[in-house]
């Protein structure tokens, strides 16, 4: 979920989908274990921020407070783990900042490690699986994915992929079968770059030194989206099975991140009350209450809020001209079965990462919003469809299905998710 800044505001985002590639020979791949119910990647949640929001010191310095994450953030208790699987849901992917284990000295990076790895355990041992995630964060102003993952030529590669290793070989006698690492997060390279699959090789190989028979998550370029796992050959990757695929579904951007204060096109900090499908709700609707958002920001000038409503007015139009619904969601899910059903992959195999939306802010709204339910219940229901097990982003804050403070669980995202609410 880091990095949103290379996620562009594009007409596209709101057309059906790309027609599919073109058929290319098949790799060697062996059946999926997913069809047959061996992995227990089915449906998850993203366990956010864990092992994020740290305390990094401010530039020159390259390093981070101790202990590196702020004590505040929510963090799973095991009695939490437990409800999630009471719920329903069989896996967690567990987001991990590498900036805090790269920057200290090897005696706090051993702690670092034993954290990470009680945690992987305490999820264990409430039955649920693991996929482990090394999350770059792109706010950060040394260890982000351009210093680390742009290139194998990038200054910190060396030791990304030596964590990478680490990992890996932490995580090969931890519950064989049920616990698995995804190296990348959101490869910031173009959909087409070159750059993107010589990374993931050397990560992979790098991996595959530690742990021979780790199930790695592997995915294409282009922020892990659609287009970018459907622009990967995955016949070179063959090598490093077993291997699952993964990518991230937001679409449309002007539903999923109404509001988000961390994009930088300022069209999105202006939206509010996008309805889903577009047919729920109305241009005029949802302008009256960009008006409102607009009204109480004392962030930005007159100038800039003018400008921010033209924009965002523009793009609106396009929304609902377009009408994206259920059908908008099968669309762009049907060219990963393309792709997928074009490289003789299960659709098991292919994890939809991360999805979600964020909260409509309820003070611009007139009455209670239900189409972050409704959208995030279609998402859930076509990937399942397809046949593609998926991870919610998130379990908490503003995309979150728990409450932050009160642990409660969200009865509107547990019913959208198929899920049910656990005994108290």
């Amino acid at each position: 979920m880091s990095g949103w800044s290379r996620r562009r505001l594009l007409g596209a985002a709101l057309v059906a989908a790309m027609g599919p590639l073109a058929a290319m020979a098949p790799p060697s791949i062996p059946p999926a274990k997913a069809a047959t119910g061996e992995w227990p990647f089915r449906r998850g949640v993203n366990a956010w921020p864990w092992f994020a929001l740290t305390r990094e010191f401010p530039a020159p310095r390259t390093d981070y407070d101790w202990p590196p994450f702020q004590s505040q953030r929510p963090v799973p208790t095991p009695a939490d783990l437990t409800r999630l699987r009471a719920a329903g849901l069989d896996f967690i992917r567990l987001p991990v900042d590498p900036g805090p284990f790269l920057a200290a000295d090897a005696g706090r990076r051993a702690d670092l490690m034993a954290m990470l790895g009680a945690a992987v355990e305490a999820a264990v041992a409430a039955d649920l699986g693991v996929i482990v995630n090394v999350q770059a964060n792109g706010a950060t102003h040394y260890w982000n994915p351009e210093r680390m993952v742009s290139s194998t030529d990038a200054p910190e590669f060396p030791r990304y992929r030596a964590f990478v290793a680490d990992v890996a070989g932490m995580l090969k006698d931890m519950a064989p079968g049920r616990v698995a690492l995804e190296p990348v997060n959101e490869p910031p390279q173009d959909c087409s770059s070159e750059a993107w699959p010589k990374v993931q090789a050397a990560l992979l190989t790098a991996a595959r030194g530690s742990a021979k028979d780790l199930p790695i998550v592997v995915t294409g370029g282009c922020g892990s989206m659609v287009r970018g796992l459907t622009a990967l050959d995955p016949a070179p990757l063959a090598e490093f099975d077993p291997i699952l695929f993964t990518f991230h579904f937001y679409e449309p951007y002007l539903f999923s991140h109404q509001g988000a204060p961390w994009m930088r096109e300022p069209v999105y900090r202006a939206l509010n009350n996008v309805p889903w499908p577009a047919s729920a709700g109305s241009l005029e609707q949802t302008l009256a209450s960009v008006r409102a958002r607009l009204a109480e920001d004392t962030e930005r000038s007159d100038e800039a809020k003018r400008a921010a409503y033209a924009e965002t007015e523009k793009v609106l139009k396009v929304y609902f001209d377009a009408q994206p619904d259920r059908g908008f969601i099968d669309g762009y899910l049907a060219q990963v079965s393309d792709w997928a059903d074009g490289h003789h992959i299960a659709p098991g195999r292919i994890i939809m990462g991360e999805f979600g939306a964020l909260r409509t802010d309820a003070r611009y709204t007139a009455a209670p919003n239900p189409d972050r339910a409704r959208y995030i219940a279609d998402v859930r229901q076509s990937a399942e469809a397809a046949g593609f097990p998926w991870a919610f982003w998130n379990l908490f804050d503003g995309m979150g299905m728990m409450d932050d403070t009160t642990r409660a669980l969200d009865p509107a995202m547990v019913e959208a998710l198929g899920l049910r609410m656990p005994p108290t």
